[in-house]
């Protein structure tokens, strides 16, 4: 019985918590993580329930077996066990709302990997007196916008990663963060690193039975790719042949001793460059952690600035956008906006200015808060939908542009990365937000994010392409036929990435998390 066929009732305590620590891209690690276990854990449970099926019916082994798999491979929002539990209230935890604003950011971003091969999405709105359809309009272009997504990421990231430490530290519990910062480097290879290279492997073996070969023609077809030809992988001549350039590829991968765009990026799916790029600034991050642990908070906050400063001046937004996660969760932590004794509830916390610590006693107050931090994110929003074409001649960009400084090279994520921090940092503020990203459809997308970031690829490449084809094929390529020809293929491909991305996260992703804590548990010194 595999780790998702263990009973709750043989479950400890710390065991349930230690699944759930881990749960998604960002790696959040909050100790005030403490969700409703028996909702979350109610989804998984497809074994326990199967054998339940299987007794009852009296089924053989063979169609035992048949029928535990096809509840498996049921959405976990369809499982039959947690049907009668899908509109249960589910408590969620003070930072839930990063899970949800990180799980529509992982969505956005496959709708950007999945447009940008027919359509020209980089281009701004007027871009040269041209290009006026709607959808390149500022926030209407973020459903697409892949780059800001990114952004969005690394700035979840580095605060949820620096959350429990920060508390640690603040609290002089040095003694806690040691242990904590120690599982925390200690886990986070396995955490970023595990779930791609099943996946890729798992690209391998479909390579090896000719999947990728239906749709190849295909991806270098003009007729039906309008635009970006993404790189499909190659198919070597022998399985051995395969295997060693797939070892190669993961070697590279890893990618940890350089810094150069898109480095790690592999061809097996090119969409997983960030990974290494998470992992890279995840290790500077626990090292300025600890570095900056023991200072009086005024002097930490002076050398993170000048850390930020730094990093900038050298190119490196990525790191960036971290650090500024990291100055984000200890300005929460200052304000007490995770502290139950100063929230009403984990659904409405406190709005509060960044350094206060007394919670506004008035309602009208709270409203009023939540409405100025509301409407500050609206800029930060239109400075997400910076156009990835880059601003000139986009009208209302052009000026902004020209306060981009020479030496940024990706010019277009200069707005993009400063519009990502200002999110954030409202969001944390806002109520209202908050509320839209704690809704349970966009928790469930928090739950399956890495698992989609994953798998949106492989999936597109192999029936997606083939779906695709179909439906061009039905409705024609010329003019508008071409743009019905998407709208039909999206109502399934959309679905059908989601569905095998909801598999991946209960087979792959969520056991993995559970491999490393365990791995670590196994390794690791007895107190």
């Amino acid at each position: 019985m595999n780790g998702y066929a263990v009973s709750r009732a043989s479950l400890s305590h710390e065991e349930k918590l230690s699944l759930i620590d881990d749960r998604s891209l960002s790696d959040v690690e909050s100790e005030s993580a403490r969700i409703d276990l028996e909702g979350r854990f109610s989804s998984i449970q497809w074994a326990s329930t199967a054998k339940t099926y299987c007794n009852g019916l009296r089924l053989s082994s063979w169609a035992s077996s048949i029928l535990k798999t096809g509840i498996f491979l049921l959405p976990s929002f369809l499982h039959p066990r947690t049907a009668r539990e899908r509109f249960r209230p589910e408590k969620l935890h003070p930072t839930a709302y990063l899970d949800g604003m990180r799980g529509l950011a992982a969505l956005f971003v496959f709708f950007c990997h999945y447009f940008y091969t027919a359509f020209l999405i980089a281009e701004g709105w007027g871009r040269n007196d041209a290009n006026y359809e709607i959808w390149r309009l500022p926030f209407v272009r973020l459903l697409y916008s892949g780059p800001s997504m990114v952004c969005i990421f690394f700035v979840i990231s580095g605060y949820a990663l620096s959350l429990k430490p920060l508390k640690q530290a603040r609290s002089r519990s040095f003694d806690g963060l040691s242990q904590t910062m120690s599982s925390f480097i200690f886990r986070r290879f396995f955490r970023l690193y595990l779930p791609p290279l099943i996946s890729t492997f798992g690209v391998l073996i479909l390579l090896r039975f000719g999947i990728y070969e239906r749709t190849r023609d295909f991806a270098n077809d003009r007729k039906y790719i309008h635009n970006v030809m993404e790189h499909h992988p190659v198919l070597e001549e022998t399985f051995r042949k395969q295997f060693w350039h797939w070892v190669r590829e993961m070697n590279d991968f890893i990618h940890i001793w350089g810094w150069e765009k898109f480095g790690g990026a592999t061809g097996y799916d090119v969409h997983l460059w960030t990974i290494p790029v998470e992992f890279r600034c995840s290790m500077l991050l626990f090292l300025i952690t600890l570095g900056t642990s023991r200072l009086r908070t005024r002097v930490r906050f002076i050398c993170i600035a000048f850390l930020m400063w730094y990093t900038i001046r050298n190119d490196r937004w990525e790191m960036v956008l971290f650090l500024w996660g990291f100055m984000l969760a200890e300005l929460d932590i200052i304000r007490g906006a995770h502290d139950p004794n100063t929230s009403q509830s984990s659904s409405t916390p406190a709005t509060l200015l960044p350094l206060e610590k007394t919670p506004p006693t008035a309602p009208q107050k709270r409203g009023s808060c939540n409405f100025l931090w509301t409407l500050i994110s609206i800029p930060a929003l239109y400075l997400m939908s910076a156009p990835d074409a880059g601003p000139d001649g986009v009208p209302g960009w052009v000026y902004l542009g020209t306060y981009i400084p020479e030496w940024f090279s990706d010019k277009y994520r200069y707005y993009q990365m400063i519009g990502s921090i200002i999110f954030v940092f409202c969001t944390a503020r806002s109520t209202s937000w908050q509320r839209a990203f704690n809704s349970p459809i966009v928790q469930y997308f928090g739950r399956i994010s890495y698992a989609l970031y994953l798998m949106h690829g492989p999936v597109m490449h192999t029936i997606g392409y083939q779906v695709q084809k179909r439906a061009w094929n039905f409705t024609g390529t010329e003019g508008c036929a071409y743009n019905w020809g998407a709208v039909l293929a999206c109502m399934f491909n959309i679905p059908l990435v989601i569905w095998v991305a909801d598999v991946f996260w209960r087979a792959v992703d969520a056991p993995t998390v559970k491999f490393a804590k365990g791995l670590e548990a196994w390794v690791s010194i007895d107190e």
